[in-house]
């Protein structure tokens, strides 16, 4: 008992000395904390536990607990023990308050016999009484209430893994010692603590009298502006790339779609009755490399992400619908093919392929814009073919059989009609519709808390917009809104002092402010 007390003395005297290193600074700035244990009081155990703020999320604490009972040794039942347990907490905001994650190292000296603990734990110490030490390394996780300006409770829940070693006897006072005890073990911990932590009373601002001028100076209107909401480096790509679209926008294909008319689709093509993907043929190799580029870039980025990658295979109306069904699926399968060969780690879950077939419904436009093109001058030979366009249409309109449709196509005028389309139309249509990467990012939330407070200033409620800029000015683009609201609540001074950093960024608001401000 004699190592018991004389730990207990080093115990208290560490504490003490914790206290003086942190706590006499620490308090004057209401960043000091006082606990107790209240699980550990109904054990039976004295305990106090001390926090110390060292930085603004971060708080470095020290619990100690003794059980010196019962004092007389030769009781049977006994549960002697004390404890210290140094820890490191992670707050998820500033002030002492809410959620926090910790770690903590813990070293106990214990004389434990005839006791019962819950959920079959410590089975030995039943019949047994076991003597000796444990140190072990634990992770926990808490959340913190607020009880008024003095007082607020914590919840801990974790778990310690550690190593004790330790002397067995038979029974709990006098029995045969029967060996050492070492083992590892895992120990569960569940805390209820109270704390004491003082926080200060908002401080009333000062009230000044300046003279009364009879000649009110003109007041600044000060300029502020909505931000942009950040999306990613996809967001910034879209702005020059139409063939990114947010994944919002996304819809399956179906044969009634036009492609040729939608912003931003990009088109790889083949040769005729062929689904090899070659760079040399047209424009492919840029094209290609521009799909590729793109994906790999969103792909890299932490803030976004590619969600889907549609692809569709066409195919032109000539030949048995048979085979270009078959064509149009291989088009549309090679591209794919390429994108894999070149980002390995585009899965085939992004993929979107579908096999648009032969491409009744691009042809059919074409040929409508020639026939309804306005402003054009039409003389008696143009006439003449868009009158027997405009029958082509009504062909492609009234029969449902692909393969009667063609035919009649090809019947039309001689076949003049049809040697017109091919020629002019058809060589598009032999491509493979690379329509959209659709992408999404991770939400912008202070650029939507910071265009909430914009709205709030711009309708002169400046005190309903501080808290909420003040909640998210780590971020720069809140600092000129923020000014704003400080200049017309009367914080002059910070005011400026944000207007300055703000232009420093370059805010062009900010800079128009300062110069108003200070002409």
């Amino acid at each position: 008992m004699k190592r018991e007390k004389k730990t207990t003395q080093n115990v208290v005297l560490l504490m003490i000395v914790f206290f003086l290193l942190w706590g006499g600074k620490s308090y004057a700035q209401e960043n000091f904390a006082v606990r107790n244990n209240l699980i550990y009081d109904i054990s039976g155990t004295p305990n106090i536990g001390l926090d110390a703020r060292i930085s603004q999320h971060w708080t470095l604490g020290l619990n100690a607990g003794y059980r010196p009972w019962p004092l007389d040794d030769k009781t049977t039942r006994k549960w002697k023990h004390f404890l210290i347990a140094p820890e490191l907490r992670y707050w998820t905001d500033s002030t002492f308050h809410r959620s926090y994650w910790g770690t903590n190292v813990f070293y106990s000296h214990y004389n434990v016999g005839h006791v019962t603990f819950p959920f079959s734990l410590y089975q030995t110490v039943r019949d047994h009484r076991v003597q000796g030490d444990l140190v072990g390394l634990g992770a926990f996780y808490g959340r913190s209430w607020r009880l008024n300006r003095y007082f607020r409770l914590e919840g801990e829940l974790g778990l310690g893994v550690g190593y004790t070693w330790a002397k067995k006897y038979a029974c709990a006072h006098c029995g045969a010692y029967e060996g050492r005890q070492n083992k590892p073990f895992l120990i569960p911990k569940l805390t209820l603590n109270v704390v004491y932590q003082k926080v200060p009373k908002k401080q009333k601002e000062p009230i000044i009298i300046t003279p009364i001028d009879t000649t009110p100076p003109p007041v600044p209107v000060l300029a502020v502006h909505p931000v942009v909401d950040n999306t990613g480096k996809a967001g910034v790509l879209q702005r020059e790339n139409p063939v990114l679209e947010h994944v919002s926008g996304y819809r399956p294909y179906d044969r009634t779609r036009v492609l040729r008319k939608e912003k931003g689709a990009l088109y790889v093509h083949f040769p005729v009755g062929k689904s090899l993907l070659s760079r040399d043929f047209r424009d492919n190799a840029a094209t290609l490399d521009r799909i590729v580029d793109i994906t790999r870039q969103i792909m890299a980025d932490t803030t976004s992400n590619v969600r889907r990658i549609q692809i569709v295979g066409l195919a032109s109306i000539e030949g048995p619908v048979a085979v270009n069904e078959k064509l149009s699926v291989n088009r549309a399968s090679a591209l794919k093919q390429y994108v894999q060969q070149q980002i390995p780690e585009a899965a085939d879950s992004l993929f979107d392929v579908a096999n648009g077939g032969e491409a009744w419904a691009e042809l059919r436009d074409q040929l409508n814009d020639i026939v309804y093109a306005a402003g054009a001058s039409v003389t008696e030979a143009d006439g003449g073919r868009r009158a027997d366009l405009r029958e082509a249409i009504r062909i492609i309109d009234i029969e449902s059989d692909l393969t009667r449709r063609e035919r009649q196509l090809r019947q039309l005028n001689g076949g003049r009609t049809f040697n017109y389309i091919k020629q002019h139309l058809l060589a598009d249509q032999r491509n493979s519709g690379y329509l959209r990467i659709y992408f999404d990012y991770v939400p912008d939330t202070a650029a939507k808390t910071i265009n909430q407070a914009t709205q709030l200033i711009q309708q002169k409620r400046y005190e309903e917009a501080l808290p909420l800029l003040r909640s998210v000015q780590g971020d720069a683009r809140s600092w000129n809104a923020l000014a704003v609201a400080l200049w017309n609540t009367g914080a002059r001074d910070a005011a400026l002092n944000y207007f300055r950093l703000a232009a420093q960024q370059g805010n062009a608001d900010a800079q128009e402010n300062l110069r108003k401000l200070t002409r």
